[in-house]
């Protein structure tokens, strides 16, 4: 076993009543990538934090090549060669490639101008090391959330960083862009550096690190190498229990149509897509990124105005482009970017449960506080919501949580047919079991459902019916009978005649 390069022992931390982190520990060797995984909630992020001298831990110790190390700040971290890449890099999206990597530190000539040359053949010289190519001259803004990931590790290869904490790094991701930030994260382990892995993807987690730790309630659970471990065995450490069914799906029988799309068509997007989504069913929309899944969703419930084509709910044509004749008609959507699309992040969360029906929980125009918390209280006991007070910012829950107060908000509206747009993305596996849990109920009671997801087993799992549209078309229509990876990827790549 290899000496450790940085050591956590006995680390803990809380935020006034609430203790995120209670006596864990970590080690992180070179030439190593070490997983760290948890349910949503169990401390993984303000572990990260702590590495980024974002947070200082209340008791414990942090050792550097043996030595003790104090983080006062993220320029300590950065000084003592830790890295972070976040799942959403935060560039500055009016600066070049460039002059991201090297923001406050930038190569001088004299009189303290800038040497854009020499910064350029620097980011060159990175991306290069890498393998990847990227023009050091390309303004931010517009890059994929993989090629920022990209300049992200650049950057840290240009501090010469010892330790890169990769937090949830393939959440937004394709396969492809996956397998190119893996083959990045491997040269820099094989050359040297210790990598923190965190993930809640496990073939992701298997596929790259040699170790596991896992968290849960905040304390360390186990540290074990990979090749020792099952996927059952670390489900059973995260949640404590055993997830017996994670695709419970109830067998139903599809009632009268409940949502109609007819011709839709977006010039560009998606085109002459129609569909009937019937009472007490799921059906999942499958495709590749970019196959237009979203897009659809969005100008079903009215986000996104529509060229041609119609959507019924009930029989009745609903209105292009109008989101309260949606929600009135019984539409409700949660969509793929809880943070940005889902939630006001500064609002509480009861404040932000009941967004969609405010109106209808006042009277004579006046809305009372007592009304909102206890609509507020009733939905997020239902959905077993973990938050400290509900008068709390909807942003210091986990992200499990939040994605569980945005499907609070919108079931307490009562609807009819619920669109959800990769309804378990960045969510631990115990949350995940309970939102299909929730979904195969909601269908059991009568409600439509639209599953938009990229993740074939949970496509398989739950749906009732797949439909999977490739390049803005519906290509297939598949029932649950006769679906399986294959046909899904056949018709998602546009070979389904060859199924």
């Amino acid at each position: 076993m290899p000496t450790p390069l940085l050591v956590l022992e006995g680390v803990s931390k809380s935020f006034g009543a609430v203790a995120a982190l209670r006596d864990v520990r970590l080690e992180l060797s070179a030439h190593e990538a070490h997983a760290l995984v948890g349910e949503n909630g169990a401390g993984k992020s303000t572990l990260v934090k702590i590495l980024a001298g974002v947070h200082s831990p209340d008791s414990g110790t942090i050792t550097l090549d043996g030595r003790p190390l104090r983080l006062s700040g993220p320029a300590d971290a950065r000084a003592a060669g830790i890295a972070v890449i976040y799942q959403e890099p935060t560039l500055f999206p009016d600066l070049s490639v460039a002059e991201n990597i090297f923001m406050g530190r930038q190569p001088l000539r004299s009189l303290r101008r800038v040497d854009t040359a020499q910064m350029r053949a620097r980011a060159a010289e990175l991306f290069a090391r890498l393998g990847v190519r990227l023009d050091p001259d390309r303004p931010a803004r517009g890059l994929s959330i993989a090629d920022q990931q990209l300049v992200e590790i650049a950057k840290a290869i240009s501090l010469d960083a010892r330790v890169l904490v990769m937090d949830e790094p393939t959440a937004a991701l394709s396969g492809v862009e996956v397998e190119r930030l893996f083959a990045v994260a491997r040269s820099l382990r094989d050359a040297g550096t210790a990598v923190l892995f965190i993930s809640h993807r496990f073939d992701e987690v298997f596929a790259l690190c040699q170790r596991v730790t896992v968290m849960r309630d905040g304390r360390w659970v186990s540290t074990d190498p990979a090749e020792a471990l099952t996927v059952d065995e670390v489900v059973r450490r995260m949640v404590g229990r055993e997830v017996s069914a994670m695709y419970p799906k109830q067998e139903t029988t599809a009632g009268a149509p409940r949502l109609q799309v007819r011709g839709l068509t977006r010039h560009g997007v998606f085109q002459d897509v129609s569909f009937t989504v019937h009472a007490g069913e799921i059906v999942a929309l499958a495709g590749l990124v970019g196959a237009g899944r979203s897009e659809v969703s969005r100008a079903v419930f009215g986000v996104d105005r529509y060229d041609a084509g119609e959507v019924l709910v009930d029989g009745v044509r609903l209105p292009g482009g109008d989101i309260n004749a949606a929600i009135r008609a019984g539409l409700a959507l949660v969509p793929e970017d809880r943070r940005q699309q889902g939630l006001v992040m500064e609002l509480s969360v009861e404040r932000n449960t009941n967004l969609p029906r405010r109106w209808s929980l006042a009277r004579a125009g006046l809305l009372s506080g007592g009304a909102e918390r206890r609509s507020a209280a009733t939905w997020t006991q239902r959905l077993q919501v973990k938050a400290g007070r509900l008068t709390d910012p909807v942003a210091t829950l986990s992200g499990g949580n939040q994605q569980k107060v945005v499907l609070a908000k919108w079931l307490a509206t009562a609807p009819r047919v619920l669109i959800v747009d990769e309804p378990t993305r960045g969510i631990d596996i115990g949350t995940k079991a309970e939102v299909h849990r929730l979904l195969s109920q909601l269908a059991a009671d009568g409600v439509a459902v639209l599953m938009v997801s990229s993740e074939l087993p949970e496509v398989l799992g739950m749906a009732d019916r797949v439909l999977v549209m490739h390049e803005g078309r519906l290509a297939a229509d598949i029932p649950r009978a006769q679906a399986d990876e294959q046909a899904v990827m056949f018709a998602a790549t546009g070979q389904a005649a060859a199924a």
